[in-house]
């Protein structure tokens, strides 16, 4: 019996720790140090939820920019990639669609392909680009100001060397209509 009681203290007092202590610890922590990242990224337009800046989103109007494709429709539940082989006919298929959008015969692979997550909410700066004549053409503004806006937003390799150049599509699309100013 003695060892019982003392096998439930040790399981109460663990549990009170690592149950209810550490993950205080560890939620504190984080809305204290880095607010906007604990609460997932969230993008708010006067208070109003946009969007996750980690999540990409279907925007499919042509005076949007279009995201990369997704092999979940944009639902974060069952992230991930289609596991299609470049051999494959059904994928050959989806990226003679995808191509259909774009007049430019050459189109970067991130507007063709999805990512493994199926939810980058990025694309390249070259993507962004070439989107640019559309989405000026539908807001009836210059491509110059455009151009300007893609180059602005823009975000650089992280500490000058990791990864590449990268263009958050729900920032642009909310900066184009003039609901979110960085």
């Amino acid at each position: 019996m003695k060892n019982a009681t003392t096998a439930l203290k040790l399981f109460l007092c663990m549990t009170v720790i690592t149950g209810i202590f550490y993950p205080l610890v560890v939620w504190a922590g984080a809305q204290a140090l880095f607010k906007g990242k604990a609460e997932g990224s969230l993008v708010r337009v006067n208070g109003v939820v946009a969007g996750s800046g980690l999540v990409g989103q279907k925007f499919s109007r042509p005076e949007y920019f279009w995201p990369r494709p997704s092999a979940t429709g944009y639902d974060p539940m069952p992230s991930g990639g289609s596991n299609l082989s470049l051999t494959s006919a059904q994928l050959g298929a989806a990226v003679k669609e995808r191509r259909k959008g774009f007049v430019r015969a050459e189109v970067p692979a991130d507007l063709l392909f999805a990512s493994g997550s199926g939810l980058d909410p990025h694309i390249s700066p070259d993507a962004a680009l070439i989107q640019c004549d559309r989405v000026a053409a539908a807001r009836g503004v210059s491509k110059g100001d455009i151009i300007y806006l893609v180059n602005t937003v823009t975000e650089q390799r992280q500490a000058g060397f990791l990864g590449e150049p990268r263009v958050n599509v729900l920032l642009l699309n909310l900066i184009l209509d003039g609901k979110y100013l960085k």
